[in-house]
């Protein structure tokens, strides 16, 4: 019997969290009772809640993403990131190439986003889990409204509130949940989005640019 998805929870993140962890059971039990028919899921359950494995007053910076990817192998709990030996996404490697113009770093060699993780970006899906295969199969069965618990109780926890990088019109639905905290935002890097203002949006030096300002360490974007 895999542990239950609340054990995967930062001490911290289940203190801001404590009134909405019936939501959390609630969708582990459908995604159970899909298994039990054979429908599988992804990223494996280990991996499901390991954006929130980082303490809450550890995170700077917020990155919105959509759904894990939906190909077996590809998603391990990060938002845009993959296993170091996966294929890079392409959405990711629009990534790199703006974060390659932006701040002059090399292309990093892997999709693996955890150096990033361990500075303080929460690397947020909006929705925590997929069908293999399926892309978007697990969108309204709960995970929004977990998701944007988590946001505000980011915003409550923290003195200083992260700075948001929405890329994408799911991603700026977010906008009024966020208030004041400071947002850096364009177009998706999916190749169907990407020349539509995410190329040259310079989200990287923008953002380290907030927390220089507000007297926090900025991120060291490059990769390996």
């Amino acid at each position: 019997m895999p542990t239950p998805f609340v054990s995967q929870l930062d001490p911290s993140w289940k203190l801001a969290l404590t009134d909405h962890l019936d939501k959390l059971e609630a969708i582990e039990s459908f995604i159970e009772s899909e298994n039990e028919v054979g429908i599988t899921y992804l990223p494996p359950h280990d991996q499901v809640l390991r954006a929130f494995t980082q303490p809450i007053n550890s995170i700077k910076v917020v990155i919105v993403g959509q759904d894990p990817y939906p190909t077996q192998g590809d998603a391990h709990g990060l938002a845009f990131s993959v296993e170091p030996n996966v294929r890079i996404p392409r959405s990711l490697s629009n990534i790199y190439q703006e974060l390659s113009t932006d701040l002059g770093c090399p292309t990093p060699t892997t999709g693996d986003l955890r150096p990033w993780a361990s500075q303080g970006v929460l690397l947020l899906n909006r929705v925590l889990t997929v069908r293999s295969g399926a892309s978007g199969s697990h969108h309204g069965h709960g995970w929004e409204e977990f998701t944007e618990a988590a946001i505000s109780g980011l915003l409550t926890h923290l003195e200083i509130p992260p700075v948001f990088i929405l890329w994408g019109k799911p991603a700026q639905k977010l906008l009024p949940l966020v208030g004041q905290a400071p947002v850096v935002w364009s177009s998706h890097p999916s190749p169907l989005s990407a020349r539509k203002g995410f190329f040259g949006s310079r989200p990287f030096s923008r953002t380290n640019a907030i927390l220089v300002s507000r007297g926090q360490g900025p991120i060291d974007w490059r990769l390996p």
